[in-house]
């Protein structure tokens, strides 16, 4: 099976089944000498862990990371960087009655149509558990660009589920409220309704879908190249890889249908230094005067703030009677039940693994374009001024 890895530079391969032994993950491309730990790195697994709450699945996973190589002293080496969760909490029994009766709109029938075969406990390698890797990977990216010269920041929250639409919420509104509540919204009020209609669709013994509002600051301009590889074409190709991802947007998004091109185009300006402050611009810049176009143009970035939103369709697995075959038996089967342990909606756990692969593909644009040093972060080959460079032992 091809497709289990992503980036150019930044390069995270991944490996795991929902209900194996262990998910891993390797990055290549990290510069040596980022200071690093498995806390820095467990500090985002936290977040996307399962169980935390009544309205997600109750799986209970510690999802412990080891970092097993890549390391020294806690600094980054320069060296792939090898990273393990082992699964503890698999349960393959609730299972065993569509190893030949596909689950309706899985992976099932697919994945055995091309392969021949499949790994059908947990959905095996197309379970959503695979996303930890993500974030694992993602952690060890946000901590290049903290470290980096670029006060480069990513936030996301739950804009909206099923009926429950946020108005719009600010920056700020972001940073203080997403991880205030269980189904990170940045909205206190929307985000009770949200509860509540998570809690009856649990009783229900249904699911529902939503969206995720994404936003990048700090972004420098001149990222990204024309068509292919394009700032945008490869942030879709991220996004639209996390599961259940059914849309992708950034900018006016959908609503650029409705606007005329005198509307939507941005005259010039010059930057002032002081009305602009989310930007990366400097004094005397030219820079645009609105942002519809989500802090891209030409498939370049603008040095404007990035954003847009990620659709989630509803989980696939609920306990709700449906229809399925067996392609063994050739009986049809009406009274198919996945009973298992599942989130009755995705966004809220799905924030993190948003924000990781925003992070995966800045590093990556950064390091392609020269902002990043690939080799150190410090960016003075020959020149050993790290905390433990400096005190190695011995050394006098």
């Amino acid at each position: 099976m091809n497709g289990n890895r992503f980036g150019r530079l930044y390069q995270m391969t991944t490996y795991g089944e929902s209900h194996g032994d262990a998910m891993g993950c390797t990055v290549s491309g990290c510069p040596a000498g980022v200071e690093l730990s498995e806390e820095d790195v467990q500090r985002e697994l936290d977040r996307r862990r399962p169980g935390q709450s009544q309205i997600t699945t109750s799986r209970d996973e510690p999802d412990s990371v080891s970092i097993n190589s890549g390391l020294q002293d806690g600094y980054t080496t320069g060296t792939p960087i090898g990273m393990v969760i082992q699964n503890k909490d698999a349960r393959s029994g609730k299972y065993e009655p569509f190893v030949t009766a596909p689950r309706p709109s899985h992976g099932d029938y697919t994945y055995s149509a091309k392969f021949g075969t499949r790994n059908w406990g947990g959905g095996g390698r197309s379970s959503a558990r695979e996303t930890v890797n993500w974030v694992a990977a993602g952690a060890v990216a946000r901590q290049v660009l903290d470290q980096s010269e670029y006060d480069v920041e990513v936030k996301a929250h739950v804009n909206q589920l099923h009926d429950v639409k946020t108005e719009d919420v600010s920056w700020e509104e972001m940073l203080e409220h997403t991880e205030e509540n269980e189904v990170r919204c940045a909205d206190p009020e929307k985000a009770e309704e949200i509860r509540e209609l998570l809690e009856r669709v649990q009783e229900e013994g249904d699911s529902v879908g939503g969206s995720i509002y994404w936003e990048c600051r700090g972004v420098p301009r001149g990222l990204g190249a024309p068509r292919f590889d394009s700032f945008p074409s490869r942030l879709g190709r991220a996004l639209m890889a996390v599961p259940a991802a059914s849309a992708f947007e950034f900018g006016l998004g959908r609503r650029a249908r409705e606007v005329k091109g005198k509307q939507r185009n941005e005259d010039w300006t010059f930057e002032d230094g002081d009305t602009r402050p989310d930007t990366v611009a400097e004094e005397g810049d030219p820079v645009p005067e609105g942002n519809d176009h989500g802090g891209l143009q030409g498939g370049i970035t603008t040095g404007e703030p990035i954003y847009g939103e990620l659709t989630l369709h509803a989980p696939t697995s609920i306990p709700k009677e449906q229809q399925t075959v067996d392609w063994d038996t050739g009986e049809v089967i009406d009274d198919a039940q996945v009973i298992g342990r599942h989130d009755p909606s995705l966004p809220p756990r799905g924030v993190p693994v948003v924000e990781a692969m925003l992070y995966v593909t800045i590093l990556d644009f950064m390091l392609l374009g020269g902002r990043v040093n690939p080799d150190r972060i410090d960016d003075e080959p020959g020149e050993y001024d790290t905390p433990y460079h400096a005190e190695r032992p011995g050394d006098e």
